[in-house]
């Protein structure tokens, strides 16, 4: 008995499976196009991450997963050739900003004012460096000779600075210097140790009496190296000793101690 062959039906719709998977590879394409153009960059890689989340659980030919942004071992196709995988650009870190400082050009007019008649006498001088506000005092009248107490006749004028100081956010720096002749004693065995005194106590007398911020002061000593008088002369040694008050600029604030500068590796 002859068998009887049986024709094949053919399925004239599974035409629908593919245009499924198109169907669903365009959402996909159009929803990492939409997050890639947002401001907010932390939902747009939450979005991307889905994505490429839901790529890697489907059935989705990696070739066109490629396409689609790539992964970190697809380095170099489709979009990756120009930014790499989505989920994976760095983000470009923001240098640290400085502190806010105030604008020091009012407050160099108010020092200018309140100190205008020991600026005449020659007591206190004022100049403006890149660092900030340089207010140099006369150790003269401020110290006896070869000394760090400073002389209570001078507290008015101290005081002055003080409460422009205090008006500021701004760091401070105590400069203290000496002239040229040479001192050796008990207390000071050479004009670094007594140019870092006179800055030393210039700090105590402001923080102590006055209340300005001792995290905001700093204190350096420059002995005899920072001359700005002739040392030859009685009147550029009086001028070599000093303390100046430097009011720290924005600028000046990079010279500071601060963050440690990762190295190149």
């Amino acid at each position: 008995m002859a068998r009887r062959t049986r024709k094949k039906e053919t399925n004239h719709e599974r035409w629908l499976v593919s245009y499924a998977d198109l169907l669903t590879l365009l959402f996909a394409f159009f929803v990492v196009m939409f997050a890639s153009t947002q401001s907010d960059h932390v939902k747009a890689k939450q979005i991307s991450e889905a994505v490429d989340k839901a790529f890697r659980n489907s059935s989705i030919p990696p070739r066109l997963a490629a396409i689609l942004g790539g992964s970190p071992e697809d380095a170099g196709r489709g979009n990756a050739q120009l930014k790499g995988a989505a989920h994976t650009i760095p983000k470009t870190e923001q240098p640290p900003q400085l502190p806010l400082q105030l604008d020091l050009t009012s407050s160099l007019k108010t020092l200018q004012s309140r100190l205008s008649s020991e600026i005449g006498a020659g007591v206190v001088r004022l100049h403006v460096e890149e660092r900030g506000i340089v207010i140099g005092i006369n150790t003269q009248v401020t110290f006896p000779s070869g000394g760090d107490v400073i002389t209570p006749s001078m507290y008015p004028t101290i005081g002055k600075v003080a409460e422009v100081l205090n008006l500021l956010p701004n760091a401070i720096r105590l400069e203290g210097h000496a002239d040229s002749v040479p001192i050796y004693n008990d207390r000071f065995r050479s004009n670094w140790e007594l140019s870092a005194a006179r800055s030393l106590a210039m700090m105590h007398l402001l923080q102590d009496r006055y209340h300005v911020m001792a995290n905001r002061m700093a204190i350096i000593g420059y002995g005899e190296t920072k001359a700005i008088g002739d040392n030859e002369t009685e009147a550029g040694r009086t001028l070599n000793r000093r303390v100046d008050i430097v009011i720290v600029s924005n600028l000046g604030m990079r010279a500071e101690p601060g963050k440690e500068i990762p190295s190149s590796k």
